[in-house]
């Protein structure tokens, strides 16, 4: 399809540790045998773990309109192409489901990151969006959602 936007999935992942999950799970086991001394390692286990990152409104509606995006398709020139490919507002639409406050803070923060990357003539996501490449509109929705993260918006 042209214009669409891929994403390569990397299926090799690292070895695993079965040791390490057999004494996790001995941690987790309600009824522990009272000679083992979990203390210690219940700690180690804890401050090994990164903390869960749960995304905020605005960071959660640009990744799943991104994912519309890698899945349905990306278009210029009208809101939803005939195959189901949409561009970047149709996407966000698609993503907020209501022109909800997630969905106004999403476009706003697009935007503006749209204007960072290509200038501040920009008026609105359409223009901007039927004015360029696929790895153009990528790279502001990958930066977009990278600034949410960090404002944890």
């Amino acid at each position: 399809m042209e214009g669409s936007m891929t994403t390569r999935t990397d299926t090799h992942f690292a070895p695993v540790d079965e040791d390490l999950y057999a004494k996790a799970f001995q941690l987790l086991d309600p009824t522990p045998e009272p000679a083992a001394p979990a203390a210690p390692a219940v700690s180690v286990i804890l401050a090994a773990a990164p903390p869960a990152h749960r995304p905020g409104p605005v960071e959660k509606t640009l990744t799943d309109a991104l994912a519309f995006l890698n899945t349905h398709g990306w278009a210029k020139h009208r809101l939803i192409h005939p195959e189901g490919a949409r561009c970047s507002i149709g996407a966000l639409r698609a993503a907020a489901g209501a022109r909800n406050a997630a969905y106004r803070d999403a476009g706003k923060l697009l935007l503006d990151e749209a204007r960072r990357q290509h200038g501040n003539q920009w008026a609105a996501i359409p223009a901007w969006n039927d004015s360029h490449t696929g790895p153009q509109v990528r790279g502001v929705w990958e930066a977009a959602i990278r600034r949410a993260h960090h404002q944890n918006i």
